[in-house]
């Protein structure tokens, strides 16, 4: 039987599992209905509209999103409650402790106060997109109230604003602590998707450096002759290891008769542990290398050195196994290796640069010698070649333009060419392909 056609709208019949759709007492429509919920669930779910045509359409969409498995948010707290949860219950298991340090301060100081309020269930791309616009353009000193804490004002406070500004280094950083967290979110199905994700911030050029050059490396090493630590900078200068890496290297590590090294560790300093020796920075990094021939033989001085030390320290001396310690055996730490490594660049009259450049100067100097990439991406332990590929493009650049002019030259002196040669045929390999 057809039914009436002035059946009221509010009472058509719905099919099973479509929910239901009614208007309320405060003129409001209500539309409810079950759908998929966090542990293979269901849960009835209510949604609210001005009209019932909008009621319908927000629960056909949450209806919608269930039937492609997408489970309903069950996070009812803010972005800065789930953040601090998952820097204390999640994030502290899983990064190093420096690590960990960085992405709390970086919570602490950028994402909460940006985001914090806001709820977590609610957060969309376009509000991470336009806070993201707005950090960009705010001077950290007004927003972080640096210039309050100043003793002599010489920003806003002084009505002359600073415009210290974030780098894009920095912007992107935020940006992948944001994505991290709202990922193992949606790992926990409190969310359905990561917002963070739909948002570009832009990839920020590589850190500029300015490795030594083979003059500078060389009166770098002159001046270090007779240095306590002399075999470490000339160990950083031939090999590329980080700075970690060279102050958690042990004798047992050395294999001076084969001359190769085990990269198995990294002496880091944390807040909690203080000096403290660590698996390398990845799997990657944990790698056997191969000695120079003069290295060899200044780690064999080196280790008579150090039995002298231990010796003149008698039982004071720390016994851990370290090939470069202090004069009492202690490990060395990073800050002061650091400052040893200042005055010496002062000392041999060159620019100031950071210890971690004698890493690129290894690379730079290789990759000018000819020396192929895949070699380099071993011996400096990165994950992919891609990276030593990146962060040396300069270099590739400049061999590739010194190699387009050799064959420049090549083609522009035909009349030379030809008379260097012994008879009218072109010589092997001159033909381009």
């Amino acid at each position: 039987m057809t039914p009436p056609l002035d059946t009221p709208t509010s009472r058509r019949v719905r099919a099973n599992g479509d929910g239901t759709v009614y208007e309320r007492k405060d003129g409001r429509w209500e539309a409810a209905g079950y759908v998929l919920a966090p542990g293979n669930t269901r849960k009835r779910v209510r949604v609210y509209g001005t009209t019932r045509k909008e009621a319908l359409a927000k629960l056909t969409e949450k209806i919608a999103a269930s039937n492609r498995g997408l489970p309903i948010p069950s996070a009812q707290g803010s972005v800065a409650a789930y953040l601090t949860y998952w820097l204390e219950n999640v994030a502290v298991h899983h990064l190093r402790e420096n690590t960990h340090t960085r992405y709390a301060a970086c919570v602490d100081r950028y994402l909460i106060p940006g985001l914090g309020k806001k709820k977590l269930t609610k957060l969309t791309a376009k509000d991470v997109r336009t806070w993201f616009n707005q950090l960009r353009i705010t001077c950290q000193c007004c927003t972080r109230g640096l210039d309050a804490r100043r003793d002599q004002p010489r920003c806003c406070a002084a009505s002359q604003c600073c415009h210290k500004l974030l780098s894009p280094l920095t912007l992107a950083y935020i940006h992948s602590v944001l994505k991290s967290a709202l990922e193992h979110a949606v790992r926990e199905e409190e969310i359905p998707r990561n917002v963070a994700r739909n948002v570009r911030t832009g990839t920020p050029r590589p850190r500029r450096f300015e490795p030594l050059t083979v003059d500078e490396a060389r009166q770098l090493l002159t001046t270090a002759q007779g240095h306590r630590l002399y075999v470490l900078f000339e160990l950083a200068l031939h090999t590329g290891l980080r700075k970690g890496e060279l102050l958690g290297l042990r004798w047992e590590d050395l294999d001076l008769g084969s001359g190769t090294a085990a990269i198995r560790r990294t002496l880091q300093r944390t807040s909690a542990g203080g000096l403290t020796t660590l698996p390398t920075k990845t799997r990657a990094s944990e790698r056997r290398i191969a000695l120079p021939a003069r290295c060899v033989q200044s780690l064999k001085h080196h280790h008579e050195e150090q039995q002298r030390e231990r010796e003149a320290a008698g039982t004071t001396w720390q016994q851990n196994g370290h090939v470069f310690t202090t004069a009492q055996g202690g490990s060395l730490d990073p800050t002061n290796l650091t400052r040893a490594f200042t005055t010496l660049l002062r000392k041999a009259a060159l620019r100031r640069i950071r210890f971690h450049d004698l890493r690129h100067s290894t690379a730079t100097l290789l990759l000018e010698q000819g020396v192929e990439l895949v070699v380099i991406k071993e011996l400096l332990g990165h994950a992919h070649i891609g990276v030593t590929a990146t962060v040396y493009a300069h270099v590739r650049i400049r061999l590739q333009r010194d190699a387009i002019d050799t064959l420049s030259t090549a083609l522009d002196s035909p009349a030379i060419t030809k008379a260097n040669g012994d008879s009218d045929e072109p010589p092997p390999c001159a033909l381009v392909r």
